[in-house]
Formats: C-alpha cells, structure tokens, sequence
C-alpha cells in the first residue's frame, strides 16, 4: 500500500477486512481474505515477490468467486493491489459491496504504470473520476508488442531501482476512500483511464544524484553481458 494515509474513516470499534494483503497486512485489518493458489509457482507469480504472509490476524481463504462472509458482515473492506489482478472487476466489487457495511479503500496502479513495467499477470486498466470506477482490459491494448523493451525496466524493478515510481508516485497510482456505492462500467478506449489533466510540476534542481547512478549501474549490468 502506498498511500496509506488516505485511510481515515476506521472508527475504533470498526471490523475491518482486508483483501489480498500480500505479505504486509494492514496494521487496523482484523480478517484477511486470500486467494486459495493452485501452486506455489502461481502464488509468487502474483504476489511478485517470495516474502510470506506471517500474521497472527484470522485468516480465510476463498476460491476466488463468492466471498465467504454473510451480508455486512464487515465495518469497512481496504482492497490494495488487487483489483488489476481480478478477471470479473463489477463481480468482484460487487462482493465487497455486499459485505461492507461503511465502506472502504481500494488503491491499484494506473495505466502509466503497466506500460513502463507491464507486469504480466496484470489484466485491468483502472480508473475512478469520483464517481464512477472504469475499467479497461490490457488484452484489448498492443502492450505485448513492446515487452521486449519492458523486459529491462521490469528488470530493474525487481532489482530494487524504484526511484522513478517513488517520485512520480501520485502519477502512477490510485488510492481513494469511500463510503456510498459507486458505478463500476467498462472503458470502451483508454482515454477513459488516463488523467484528465496532465500537469506535472517540472523538477526542482537536479534529479537524484543517487538515483541516477543506480540507473547506470543497472544498464550496465545488464548491457556489459
């Protein structure tokens, strides 16, 4: 979770659920929901890294269809990093809908993201203008064409050199709160899942001294072979 900060509405009394927590939990969840894998391969494939989930919060996991919780059963759901993962988005948030009785966060990586990195088990294109929450499939999109060049910047992604996704951070990402049910439709293009406005403030000073050689360091490790 980047912006966790933007979750302000738990009350004290609240039963929070979280979904897909990966192996950092929320610190405020009482119940975690997880995918039940197929195989431990499949497992890290989604997870994109090895670390394991290791909590002493309840646990349950489900088959990836209907949620096995009753109605409400839930004062407030925090979905993070997982709804770009999800074949059936209205189906899905459906779900948390029904058992969330306050409402909740959902965070995810926008469009920008996947075409510098395209990570592959990635499948929705995400977006919410207030509103409406739109959802665009990647297979709909030529971002295959250009996964030999996305192989060396998701290289250096696994290696550590974040220093790009750390500054462009709100650019990149999502996160909002909510309390009342909201549309979900699918974009027909992704002009609907871009940012409306595309002000960026211009870099103050230099870029990162540090950044840059690790940048450097990483071309040439791969480029000296």
């Amino acid at each position: 979770m980047f912006f966790p900060e933007k979750i302000t509405n738990i009350k004290p009394e609240y039963q929070v659920l979280e979904i897909g927590p990966g192996a950092h939990p929320f610190h405020r969840s009482d119940v975690l929901l997880e995918l039940e894998y197929k195989s431990e391969e499949d497992k890290i494939a989604q997870f994109g890294h090895t670390e394991k989930l290791n909590s002493d919060k309840k646990i349950v996991f489900y088959d990836g269809t209907k949620f096995p919780f009753a109605d409400n059963e839930f004062d407030y759901v925090i979905c993070s990093h997982v709804l770009e993962h999800v074949p059936d988005v209205q189906g899905f948030i459906t779900e948390i809908f029904r058992v969330s009785k306050h409402g909740g966060y959902f965070e995810y990586p926008l469009i920008y993201y996947d075409y510098l990195y395209n990570i592959n088990v990635h499948v929705n294109f995400l977006k919410f203008d207030g509103k409406t929450l739109k959802y665009y499939k990647k297979e709909k999109t030529p971002l295959s064409y250009f996964q030999p060049v996305q192989n060396l910047l998701t290289h250096s992604l696994k290696n550590g050199y974040v220093g790009f996704v750390n500054e462009m951070l709100p650019y990149l990402m999502e996160g909002f709160e909510w309390s009342n049910e909201f549309n979900i439709n699918e974009a027909q293009s992704i002009n609907e899942v871009v940012h409306a406005d595309f002000k960026i403030p211009k870099l103050v000073g230099k870029p990162d001294s540090t950044n840059m050689d690790l940048i450097k360091q990483v071309l040439w490790n791969i480029f000296k072979r």
